[in-house]
């Protein structure tokens, strides 16, 4: 133990309540009120909820602490306790951004290393039985936190604790860990899903009961008004980390897919994927977004828009994904689906295939409704300006969503007459 560094900073920066409960996706992947209200009324039915009445920003701290121990394991203990993070507003659930020198890394608070698949970033809350008392611990699920941040490497010895390590350029006994608050329980429906067992892993023999398709999260988008194979949705094509990439690409080719809209990549990032060039994947009409998690930040609208009038302006058939065609695909197909006349109950089926595909998770289960509710449903909802989607025409919302952002009249048109287009008979 070098030294209790525990320090508390009020952030400039504000975080407003409805940020708070989306999920990144839900971002939950994490929705915010959107940061702007149309100008034109019929944008904003009467109904809509006034600008005046949401929630009051909060403001969270900036946690400052020292390191107490690396653990043999590349584990990071901090200074601070489970129940001093609590009392300023970091609850299992939620999204912190870690700074350790020039290094940042994105992770759920959580209580168990297992909260997070296996390769995945934690802050967990937990007991240590060795010190007797609750400690927060910075730890990747089955990998090295210590060396994935740059700290410390950690050699083997025979001699007792049976680990040495020695500490990176610029980093000591002083350095401190800064903790900030990204996105309010942001990780809440995952979370809730790994306490009740459901639990996603990347493993095709832990899924022999679906196809190659269903596995990579692959599927024709079948709502009401979209056109018989036009649209698709999937996991990443490209991106190896879920080890579905070769069965989405397979299933891209079988769909005959012409124009993609990635969500999660840039242009850099898409390319420098293993094996991308060789893919089917690269031969198609690629828009690469690079969109982050929050809903309703300018940029995300912005490129939101952008996608939509690439989708309008090329041919078909489409395909929308971001890295697990969960949070943001989510997103942005429950609003092309509101747009092209589907009801909600049809919205639902489709979004919560994903869940099942990965989870297991079954309709008619109160985790099933939990997800839909606390996720996409909240999530369209907020974009609308509405309390919740019931009773509300869908499509005139999304169309007046869409105006919001950028679109014109005329792109809304041409996008609707895209998706419209049949390219297989059902």
């Amino acid at each position: 133990m070098k030294h209790k560094k525990i320090i508390v900073f009020l952030l400039a920066g504000m975080l407003s309540a409805g940020c708070a409960q989306q999920s990144a996706a839900v971002q939950t992947d994490e929705t915010p009120v959107p940061e702007e209200t149309a100008a034109a009324e019929t944008a904003v039915p009467e109904t809509a909820l006034p600008q005046e009445t949401a929630a009051e920003e909060e403001t969270y701290p900036q946690i400052e602490a020292g390191i107490d121990e690396i653990s043999k394991y590349g584990n990071i203990v901090l200074t601070i306790d489970p129940e001093a993070m609590k009392e300023h507003g970091y609850e299992p659930a939620d999204i912190v951004t870690v700074r350790i020198g020039d290094k940042e890394m994105d992770m759920p608070v959580g209580t168990a290393y297992t909260d997070v698949d296996s390769g995945e970033p934690i802050c967990c809350y937990k007991f240590s039985s060795s010190r007797n008392r609750e400690e927060v611990v910075l730890s990747v699920n089955t990998g090295n936190m210590v060396e994935a941040m740059g700290v410390a490497k950690i050699t083997k010895i025979s001699e007792d604790p049976g680990y040495k390590y020695e500490w990176a350029e610029g980093m000591d006994d002083s350095t401190t860990v800064y903790l900030n608050m990204k996105e309010k329980q942001g990780f809440a429906e995952e979370y809730a899903m790994h306490q009740l067992g459901a639990v996603r892993t990347n493993k095709r023999e832990d899924y022999a009961h679906l196809s190659d398709a269903e596995y990579a999260n692959f599927r024709m988008v079948r709502t009401t008004g979209m056109g018989a194979g036009t649209l698709y949705r999937s996991s990443s094509p490209v991106n190896p980390a879920y080890k579905r990439n070769e069965q989405a690409d397979a299933a891209m080719l079988d769909a005959q897919i012409k124009t993609v809209m990635n969500m999660a990549d840039s242009e850099g990032q898409m390319k420098a994927y293993s094996e991308f060039a060789s893919t089917y994947y690269a031969g198609c009409d690629i828009i690469p977004l690079n969109m982050g998690m929050n809903f309703s930040s300018e940029e995300f609208r912005q490129k939101l828009a952008e996608g939509f009038r690439y989708i309008a302006s090329h041919e078909g058939p489409y395909l929308i994904h971001c890295n697990e065609g969960k949070d943001r695909t989510g997103f942005a197909l429950g609003l092309l689906e509101c747009l092209m006349g589907a009801g909600k109950e049809e919205i639902i089926e489709d979004y919560m295939l994903t869940f099942y595909n990965y989870y297991g998770i079954e309709p008619g289960t109160d985790l099933y409704t939990r997800t839909a509710d606390s996720n996409l449903l909240k999530s369209l909802a907020e974009a609308f300006h509405k309390e919740s989607l019931d009773g509300i025409d869908l499509a005139k919302s999304a169309e007046a969503y869409l105006e919001e952002i950028g679109m014109t009249a005329d792109e809304i048109k041409t996008l609707k007459e895209k998706l419209s287009t049949d390219f297989i008979e059902i």
